[in-house]
């Protein structure tokens, strides 16, 4: 009993943590002039994508490779026929030319180099499918060359050359924000790992399907909250952003890092999940394209989320 106790209380932390990391940093980003824009565009995905890195790296160390791989995976589906779905169900998404012709086909690149590296084997002494050390580095190695697209972005726009913002709170009360949102990740991702492991073994489930449902669905709430509520205020450049955003860091960083860490066994039936993650990308195209106003409108917003029900089914059965 008191593992599921942990388990639910560990998302709470996770959601809570990254809510005040990203405030106290987003704060002093400010203090120290950086643009608003800028902080969308890094802080907000990182911050968001902060559950799914400390659920990694604690599944890394105590060999739950399963539950590290099914988050990332499992996540990343969520964030777009989930949460994109909805985001658009609550307001239609316009997407924006930056979106359409760098980040979605970023996303896809990430994916499907996701997806080779997993696959290929490059030593005839290496038995079965994994990430290795090298994967994880070359997956971070793409990570900074998006990194590098964001500031050139951000440079381009015109906004930042009056955008100073005052800060939202105090130095001292900023630190003490970021430090207390980083003590509640550790501790959430040490009982979210451990209770999803517990979960798993208690009802006969396997460390994967755990993974790439109830961790991957509560990982993801941070993007959630912020996509809805964002769409809700209109903000879609940060709900669009942030959730394209996440899935290229969950990808490139927080995989990367996790495989740089220790190798990550792969199972072949997780190209499956592969294969849906690139879908559910490539499902933006024909949603844009199917109004003039390039909107991703209430009508596909349902349908993103049949998809996701549909997906989770699938899972149950396969689970």
């Amino acid at each position: 009993m008191l593992s599921y106790l942990l388990f639910a209380l560990g998302f709470v932390l996770l959601i809570k943590g990254a809510q005040l990391l990203i405030k106290g940093s987003s704060s002093l980003a400010k203090k120290y002039h950086i643009s608003d824009i800028v902080i969308g565009l890094t802080i907000v995905s990182l911050g968001t994508s902060l559950p799914e890195l400390i659920i990694n790296l604690f599944a890394s160390f105590n060999d739950n490779s399963s539950i590290a791989i099914g988050n990332i995976f499992g996540s990343n589906v969520a964030n777009i026929f989930l949460i994109l779905g909805l985001s658009a169900v609550f307001s239609p998404l316009p997407i924006r030319k930056s979106t359409l012709y760098s980040e979605i086909p970023f996303a896809m690149i990430a994916t499907l180099l996701a997806g080779f590296l997993a696959n290929a084997t490059f030593s005839g002494t290496e038995t079965g499918l994994f990430f290795s050390r090298a994967d994880g580095f070359i997956m971070i190695f793409f990570f900074f060359l998006f990194m590098v697209y964001i500031f050139r972005l951000a440079k381009d726009e015109k906004k930042l050359e009056a955008q100073v913002s005052k800060p939202d709170y105090s130095t001292s009360k900023s630190y003490i924000y970021i430090g207390l949102g980083i003590v509640m990740l550790f501790l959430g991702g040490e009982w979210v790992v451990s209770g999803a492991t517990k979960i798993a073994t208690d009802m006969g489930l396997s460390k994967e399907f755990i993974g790439l449902t109830i961790v991957a669905i509560g990982t993801s709430l941070p993007e959630l909250v912020t996509s809805v509520v964002a769409a809700r205020r209109k903000n879609i450049d940060i709900a669009v952003g942030n959730i394209i955003g996440s899935n290229i860091f969950n990808l490139l960083w927080v995989l990367g890092i996790s495989a740089s860490i220790k190798p990550l066994p792969f199972d072949v039936i997780n190209n499956v999940d592969i294969l849906v993650m690139l879908g559910a990308i490539v499902m933006i195209i024909p949603a844009i394209a199917s109004n003039k106003s390039h909107k991703i409108g209430r009508l596909w917003g349902v349908i993103f989320v049949v998809f996701y029900i549909v997906y989770l089914y699938y899972l149950i059965v396969r689970g």
